[in-house]
This record gives structure tokens, sequence and C-alpha cells, in this order.
């Protein structure tokens, strides 16, 4: 039950003006459609981007607010992390948006240090003086929890 298949040689050769390569292939004409313009009228509402809304409210916070929602978004990172080690149910894309939005905090960070001149070893001088002077604190997420459980048990003695 094989079907015997036949097939064309094809020969090509290969133009003057091509490298002497061992391929030449053959051109296939692309006609690509035609843009379509539609005129948009001034009473329509683009909305942005959540990236873009979310750099315009960063760039709006002062650097300490910044390292503060930096050190926050760390301690938040390691809760994750614990989370995970112990098999309790949490989102795995937390880590992710929370990763990029560290990197975008840090970021802007960079930016307003060389909008002011700062070359990058004063930065990195800088950087590890504010990371010594970090106060370990625990992360929102955790404080929420213990007032939660706190006014649990308020809330059960009464």
């Amino acid at each position: 039950m094989t079907m015997a298949m036949r097939f064309s040689p094809i020969t090509l050769t290969p133009p003057s003006s091509l490298s002497k390569s061992s391929f030449y292939a053959k051109q296939i004409p692309i006609s690509l459609p035609k843009p379509i313009h539609v005129a948009v009228s001034s009473s329509v509402t683009i909305m942005m981007s959540k990236k873009v809304e979310e750099i315009k409210e960063i760039r709006g916070k002062t650097n300490e607010e910044i390292n503060e929602e930096v050190v926050d978004l760390k301690g938040e990172l390691f809760m994750l992390r614990l989370q995970k080690a112990a098999r309790n149910e949490f989102k795995q894309s937390e880590f992710r948006r929370m990763r990029k939005r560290v990197a975008r905090l840090l970021t802007i960070k960079r930016e307003r240090e060389l909008e002011e001149g700062i070359n990058k070893r004063l930065s990195r001088k800088l950087d590890r003086e504010w990371r010594k002077s970090i106060v370990p604190r625990p992360p929102p997420s955790l404080v929420k929890l213990k007032e939660e459980e706190a006014a649990a048990e308020a809330k059960e003695s009464a």
C-alpha cells in the first residue's frame, strides 16, 4: 500500500551577485496587507498600563520611602520562601510580582543617583552603608497576621 511519490527536481542557479555559498534559496514575494487608518475621536479615554501607572507612583516617592518599601518587599519575599519551604499554600505569581517591583524601585533610585552625578563606585558604597543601617523588622504580612490572631483570641476570651 505504498504510494509512489514523484518529486520534480528543482535546479537553482546561483546568481553572480551572491557569495559562493552551498545553499541558494528561492525568493518568494510577500504581499503585506495595507494598513488601516482609524480616526480616533477626542472623547476616547486611553488607559495606561499598570506598569506605567506603577512607575509614575514610584517616581512620586522620596528615596527614604523607596528604601522602606524595598525593605518591606524583601521581607515579604522571605516570608514567601518560608511558606514555599514549609509547603504551605501561597501564590507563586507573588514571587515574580515582588521581584519586579523591587527592581523597579531600585532602578528609579539609581536613575536619581545618576541625575545627582553619583558614580557607580560611590553608589555601591552608599548602598552598603544603607544595608548596614537597616533595622530588622517583621514584614507587613506577618504583622497583619499577628494582629488578626490577637483579635481572634480577644474575641474568643470575651
